[in-house]
């Protein structure tokens, strides 16, 4: 796994065997953060990386200029892995939680700028709409926010009123929401 742009480019990161994760492919994360480029300015964002697993997605928001990332996970090794990464590469802006996501959420008052979730895929599909549901009902997204959920081709998240778009990378699925759905899909 290695970071694509910004400070900490081409860092490789060497996640440990036996950590129950399933990083975002290189080509996918690319991708991604390829449209967030055309979307948003990273300078300055609050992020959230829910179900953060080994920090793929953290690192790269990091790396690219995001003020505070906050990475949540339940499991203790994804926890003190970031935790540990975020050391060695002098992130002081990376804050990690150990804690259930929708415990997590339902705790939360203050908006973010943007919010990543990669869900385990085994997730019932129901779990991943009441997880959309919640970041709404709370009001976690800025006006000018961004929600990317990662998924599975199993979930649809067309019908949802703040849905934007999906975009598919091999086996990989992003959906994106806003406040706003007048933006133009790129």
């Amino acid at each position: 796994m290695r970071i694509i742009k910004g400070k900490f480019q081409r860092r490789l990161i060497h996640v440990p065997a036996g950590l129950p994760v399933r990083p975002t492919t290189d080509l996918a994360k690319e991708s991604l953060f390829n449209i967030l480029n055309n979307r948003i300015d990273f300078d300055n964002l609050r992020a959230i990386d829910l179900f953060a697993g080994s920090g793929n997605i953290s690192y790269e928001l990091i790396s690219r200029g995001c003020a505070q990332v906050i990475a949540v996970d339940h499991t203790l090794k994804c926890i003190h892995f970031i935790s540990q990464t975020a050391q060695l590469l002098n992130m002081e802006n990376l804050q990690t939680v150990r804690s259930d996501v929708f415990r997590y959420l339902s705790m939360q008052k203050l908006p973010y700028d943007l919010i990543f979730a990669d869900p385990p895929y085994d997730l019932p599909e129901e779990d991943y709409h009441a997880l959309v549901t919640l970041i709404f009902e709370k009001n976690l997204l800025k006006e000018e926010g961004n929600l990317i959920i990662e998924h599975s081709k199993g979930v649809d998240f067309s019908t949802h009123a703040r849905f934007l778009e999906s975009r598919r990378y091999g086996k990989v699925h992003f959906s994106f929401f806003t406040l706003n759905n007048s933006l133009e899909s790129e």
